[in-house]
C-alpha cells in the first residue's frame, strides 16, 4: 500500500516574533516532523556539523545547484547564500513525512509557487511595541540593529495576506496550541480569509503606524 504523501508546512515570522521557539515546541509535540537541512555558502561555525546543521557548499557549487533548479527557495543574507533543497523535501514527503521549513516571507513565496499544496503560516507579535520590547530584552543588538529589525518587521507583516494562516503570538502556550491546531486540523479561525482575523491584523498594523 502506498504511503500518504506528507504535508509541507512553511513557517515565517518577523525577527523576534517567536518563530524558533514555536517551531521547537511543535517538534516536541510531533517528533515525526522533519526539518529540511538548508544549503549555505557561509563558513561553518564551531560545533556545526556538515549535513546536519547545514549542507556547507562553496559559491560555485551553490550556483550550479541553483541553475539546475535544485532549490525550492533561496536568498542572499549578508553576502552569503542560503537555499532549501527541492529533492530532500520531495523525498521526505513522498516517504510520508510531514516537513517543516523555517524561512522568511520571500522564501515562503518561492515555495508556494513550486509547492502550491504547502500550508504557509505567518507568526506575528501582538503589536510592534511588543516586538520592540522582546528585541530589547534580548540585550544582544545595538539600537541601530533594533531599529532596522523593527523596520523589516513592518515590511514582513505587510505581506501577511499571502499566507494561508496567521498565528498571533501573544501568549506562548496559546500560540503553541493554535499552531498545533493549524497543522492538524487546518482550522478556519487562523485563515487569512477569516474576517475576524483580518480585522485583528489590520488593527495591529494601524495601531503601529503600518
Amino acid at each position: 500500500m502506498t504511503e500518504q504523501k506528507g504535508k509541507l508546512f512553511v513557517l515565517s515570522a518577523p525577527s523576534g516574533a517567536g518563530k524558533t521557539t514555536l517551531a521547537k515546541r511543535v517538534m516536541e509535540i510531533h517528533p515525526d516532523l522533519r526539518v529540511a537541512t538548508s544549503y549555505t555558502t557561509r563558513e561553518r561555525r564551531s560545533g556545526e556539523i556538515q549535513d546536519v546543521d547545514y549542507f556547507f557548499v562553496d559559491h560555485e557549487e551553490f550556483e550550479t545547484l541553483l541553475e539546475a533548479g535544485e532549490f525550492l527557495e533561496h536568498a542572499e543574507v549578508f553576502g552569503n547564500f542560503y537555499g532549501t533543497g527541492r529533492r530532500q523535501v520531495e523525498t521526505l514527503r513522498e516517504a510520508g513525512h510531514n516537513v517543516l521549513l523555517e524561512i522568511d516571507w520571500q522564501g515562503a513565496r518561492q515555495v508556494r509557487e513550486k509547492q502550491p499544496d504547502c500550508c504557509s503560516i505567518l507568526i506575528l507579535p501582538p503589536s510592534i511595541a511588543a516586538l520592540e520590547e522582546r528585541l530589547r530584552l534580548r540585550e544582544t543588538d545595538s539600537e541601530d540593529v533594533i531599529r532596522h529589525r523593527l523596520s523589516e518587521a513592518v515590511d514582513d507583516i505587510s505581506h501577511w495576506k499571502e499566507f494561508d494562516h496567521v498565528v498571533i503570538n501573544d501568549d506562548l502556550e496559546l500560540a503553541i496550541a493554535t499552531l498545533n491546531d493549524v497543522m492538524i486540523h487546518d482550522g478556519d479561525d487562523t485563515k487569512t480569509t477569516n474576517p475576524d482575523l483580518r480585522r485583528k491584523v489590520d488593527a495591529l498594523l494601524a495601531r503601529d503606524g503600518g
